[in-house]
């Protein structure tokens, strides 16, 4: 048999489970700068959320511009958002809105490179060319500790999940870091009776004496692998198995997933669909030490309508109805789930697009154009929001233009965007990593905002 299939066998045959091939390992955890953040929760709007119908009303814009919706009052005086956030408009002292989020991507897949990473997408179609994730560069730092893996990714597929987003966009693992650091994908929709990650529980006779001999008999073959051919590859999927025995051997492993230890009355405040589960089970993560979980917003099933936050068409029925009611949910119920547990100082959210919407409704700015009640793609100007992990709240920073076109103040790059996060993680400003081929390079080159940090 030739390595790979050794190795495949090792997965399927000998440990009688498939976890293993999807864990990372975590480096020996080093001593770690003064920081205000341990753990980020990244809420990702697959699709692109239109600026001026969430965060950035423009209600005297004429009404091509400024849609459907009305602006309302928030618990700030002064900040307006719009009128199906309400749950949100209640905790806006805890958020930092920045209105003037620019790049000039307009493609979904390389688009999100920008917001994951920091830096622009690599013209190479392979994904280990990406620069890597926020969360791979914690996981290589040595961040997080325990059996769960130090980088956790929540992209539940559901029945009519559009295959470009989840399997092409670009930026959601390590890149050229390797392997190695890659996040456990969770792909299982939380909100099932069923939601079960990979493998998790022990399969029927596997009791611990017979995974402890399984263990062992993996660690031999696997010096046996290395010590024929020496490889990369081998040493991270090494890593990986031991990783997996420890997860199924201990029972804050065994539990971090089971979502039915929650309350049903927090199940239901986080809301009883794909997004708000997705989110409570980022919240059981980094309650456990994980340092970094990313939600990915799901393809919602409903056929016949704009997928994701990609609305070129149905804009005002599908943000209304679809989109923002299940958003302001989640996001609410995990701002005060956190503060209520203590943990919202020390836990940086995220909410955000890969880019915006045009400011015309029915404008065509990309190859998909937009219909009549639509908007389509536009990376000009568009919103992210911050909470928790040393952010101040309360604030908006930066303006966009009457049409929320362009930014008008204190442009914000993603590459800044992403140097604010590392610094509220304390990773230093010049950190260097070497990529795959060698050559050492600064993780993240851009300035942080430190008017967002309290």
């Amino acid at each position: 048999m030739r390595r790979r299939q050794v190795v495949q066998a090792g997965s399927s045959g000998l440990l009688g489970m498939s976890l293993p091939q999807l864990l990372q390992a975590q480096a020996t955890p080093e001593p770690a700068p003064p920081r205000k953040a341990k753990a980020v929760i990244l809420l990702f709007m697959w699709g692109g959320p239109a600026q001026m119908d969430t965060w950035d009303m423009k209600p005297n814009a004429p009404a091509e511009v400024r849609g459907e919706f009305k602006p309302i009052s928030t618990s700030v005086p002064g900040i307006q958002i719009c009128e199906h956030f309400p749950l949100l408009a209640e905790r806006t002292d805890q958020l930092a809105i920045i209105r003037s989020m620019t790049h000039t991507d307009v493609n979904h897949t390389s688009a999100t490179h920008y917001l994951l990473t920091g830096k622009s997408p690599p013209a190479s179609p392979d994904l280990r060319n990406d620069w890597p994730h926020m969360g791979a560069v914690l996981a290589k730092l040595g961040r997080g500790q325990g059996a769960l893996p130090p980088f956790i990714s929540m992209r539940p597929k559901l029945e009519n999940t559009v295959p470009r987003f989840v399997e092409q966009s670009h930026g959601q693992f390590a890149g050229w870091l390797g392997p190695t650091w890659d996040p456990l994908t969770i792909d299982s929709d939380p909100e099932k009776p069923d939601y079960r990650v990979g493998d998790m529980h022990l399969l029927h006779g596997l009791n611990d004496l017979r995974l402890d001999r399984r263990q062992s008999l993996l660690g031999q073959l696997e010096q046996k692998l290395e010590t024929l051919e020496g490889s990369d590859s081998v040493t991270a999927m090494n890593q990986h198995y031991s990783k997996a025995f420890e997860l199924l051997a201990s029972a804050v492993g065994r539990e971090a997933f089971d979502l039915t230890r929650e309350p049903q009355t927090v199940r239901d405040r986080y809301g009883r669909h794909p997004h708000g589960q997705s989110v409570l089970q980022a919240r059981r993560l980094v309650e456990r030490g994980v340092p970094l979980v990313t939600v990915f917003w799901p393809n919602d099933g409903i056929k016949n309508v704009s997928v994701y936050w990609d609305t070129h068409s149905r804009n005002f029925i599908d943000h209304r109805d679809r989109l923002m009611p299940p958003a302001d949910q989640a996001f609410s119920a995990l701002l005060d789930d956190l503060g209520e547990r203590g943990l919202l100082d020390e836990t940086l959210v995220i909410w955000t697009g890969e880019f915006g919407r045009t400011p015309k409704i029915g404008q065509r700015n990309s190859d998909a154009g937009a219909g009549a009640d639509g908007r389509d793609h536009w990376p000009n100007c568009f919103t992210s929001v911050l909470a928790g992990g040393g952010v101040r709240g309360g604030q908006v920073y930066g303006s966009s233009d009457q049409h929320a076109a362009y930014p008008a103040s204190n442009a914000v790059n993603p590459v800044d965007l992403t140097a604010t996060v590392y610094e509220l993680l304390g990773v230093p400003s010049d950190l260097e990593l070497t990529d795959n081929l060698g050559r050492p390079l600064v993780v993240c080159p851009g300035q942080p905002i430190h008017s967002l940090i309290s």
